[in-house]
């Protein structure tokens, strides 16, 4: 067992306090669910509760375990059959009936996480998910899987109090206090550690011994001790406007560095496998109350997030939990360029609220060769927030995303943005970068053997569609390979004086069909 950051000293009682927990009557669900439907869902379609599924065939072999009195906390046992069991456990057959199911057990088992809706609640990760084995396992790896699989979750904390906190680990068997050391204020200092459901964690002011804040862990996720200041706004130069059109000259001149290139267009919309949409979509919903905002000032991270109007948010993601979504979405990007991929950085959940741009740029050249966006959550959004690309060829195509959408990105090379401003309620996104394995100067090279042409030339364009109408083929040309993601603006950049015109121009909302003209 590994606990980041707790005293060694407390594991074993952790541990202990972790599988004393006594049974509760709901811990065990009655009956075999017949469909994922009969779970319990809240208001937005959304599970209640963690739970732990097995098909009913196994079910009477495991029930022994919990006449015994073992539980989990905040986790229901539940046997399935039918089309819940073809869901869950697509590709198993239970053994006859009249065969019995002595231990050791040849079943599998699946956790599946609160928070993740009904469409994918079926759905689960590979380490959610204990494969069948022909030579069976005793009903002591039945719990032992249990707990380090799906009862073990990360937990963070970030203090935004004025002070340093004392934190304590609240042993459940007597009540004491176990020290765990200091949290410091900032986002900076925010601690991930290794815990389990129902834990119970204390924070005391060092010199009143006053509790201040007490967390009981319900899902992996973040807490944070109070709430950040809203970042101090710089007043802004009456010049700011000329600050901007600066910053488009220089991401004009820097994406025109890149001479690599992996795709016809620099971009590709998909889909995320829906057991990794469960999970990303899952952690989002049982954290979305406890962003924070996020740091943006003008001496540091510049213009591209309106910040001096807007506040942007943040939901922070854990270590463990990240590098695992990552690996994920790296076999994707990696299916969409043609080639092995490294890791560079994927980034916490930044949810934009009404009014929000974010300002025509590239990425580092270094670290984002190949990148995705995933559309993590919309809410009361009036109009399509297109995400803007450049191809190759400098024309913008703006594409629509639903939650669980992806787009493939070349983004150190292809300028992308969201100029028009968000009309309506927040859009939450997820970023994930990579670049060729073992070459930081992967942007200098020239494009290898085989890889796709860009598509420069694709002919007469024309729009077809209306000039409201994203990512349905508005606008027709010679060459269908340019797909059905070109702008109705008909918007083709020649400089960072145009991409400055576009931001101005759209400022109150998309353009006329007739802005490259206008340019």
């Amino acid at each position: 067992m590994i606990f980041s950051s707790l005293h060694k000293a407390s594991i074993h009682s952790l541990l202990l306090a972790t599988i004393s927990i006594t049974i509760t009557p709901e811990t065990v669900v009655a009956g075999a669910i017949q469909s994922i439907d009969e779970l319990p869902y809240d208001e937005n379609g959304r599970l209640t509760k963690h739970f732990v599924a097995v098909p009913e065939r196994c079910a009477p072999s495991i029930q022994i375990l919990y006449d015994e009195g073992f539980t989990m906390y905040g986790r229901d046992f539940i046997s399935v059959e039918g089309e819940a069991s073809n869901a869950i456990f697509p590709g198993w057959s239970p053994p006859p009936t009249d065969v019995p199911l002595d231990v050791p057990l040849d079943c599998p088992v699946a956790c599946i996480e609160r928070g993740v809706e009904r469409s994918v609640a079926a759905k689960t990760m590979p380490q959610f998910h204990l494969e069948a084995r022909s030579e069976g396992r005793s009903l002591q790896e039945y719990k032992d899987w249990v707990f380090s699989a799906c009862q073990r979750v990360e937990q963070g904390f970030v203090n935004y109090l004025d002070f340093i906190v004392n934190m304590y680990w609240i042993d459940s068997r007597d009540g004491n206090r176990v020290d765990q050391g200091q949290l410091k204020q900032g986002e900076r200092n925010t601690l991930f550690i290794t815990s389990y459901l129902g834990h119970k964690f204390e924070f005391t002011n060092p010199e009143t011994d006053e509790v201040v804040f007490s967390h009981t862990v319900e899902y992996t996720g973040i807490a944070p001790l109070g709430k950040p200041d809203s970042p101090i706004k710089d007043e802004l130069d009456t010049d700011y406007e000329d600050q901007i059109s600066s910053t488009l000259d220089a991401e004009w001149r820097r994406h025109k560095r890149v001479t690599r290139s992996f795709s016809p267009l620099g971009f590709h919309k998909g889909r995320l496998p829906d057991d990794l949409w469960a999970s990303i979509q899952a952690y989002y919903y049982n954290n979305k109350n406890d962003k924070v905002l996020e740091e943006w000032t003008r001496s540091g991270k510049g213009f591209f997030v309106n910040w001096w109007e807007i506040d942007p948010f943040f939901v922070q993601i854990p270590w463990e939990l990240r590098r695992e979504w990552q690996s994920r979405l790296r076999e994707l990007v990696e299916g969409w360029v043609g080639e092995e991929l490294e890791n560079t950085d994927i980034y916490g959940m930044r949810q934009y609220e009404g009014g929000a741009r974010l300002l025509t740029h590239v990425d580092r050249e270094q670290t984002h060769a190949a990148s995705l966006i995933i559309n993590v959550a919309q809410g009361n959004v009036s109009r399509p927030w297109t995400i803007e690309v450049h191809d190759h060829a400098d024309r913008l195509h703006e594409v629509v995303m639903e939650p669980g959408d992806i787009v493939y990105y070349e983004s150190a090379k292809c300028l992308h943005g969201r100029n028009t401003p968000l009309k309506g309620g927040f859009y939450t996104n997820l970023f994930a970068h990579y670049r060729p394995k073992g070459d930081a100067q992967w942007f200098t090279r020239e494009n290898p053997p085989g890889t796709p042409e860009p598509l420069i030339d694709v002919g007469e364009c024309r729009l077809v569609g209306k000039s409201d109408q994203y990512s349905q083929g508005a606008v027709k040309c010679d060459n269908d390979a340019i797909g059905p993601h070109l702008s109705p603006s008909m918007f083709t950049a020649t400089s960072g004086r145009d991409l400055f015109k576009w931001w101005k121009g759209v400022s109150d909302g998309p353009p006329s069909s007739s802005f490259n003209d206008e340019l």
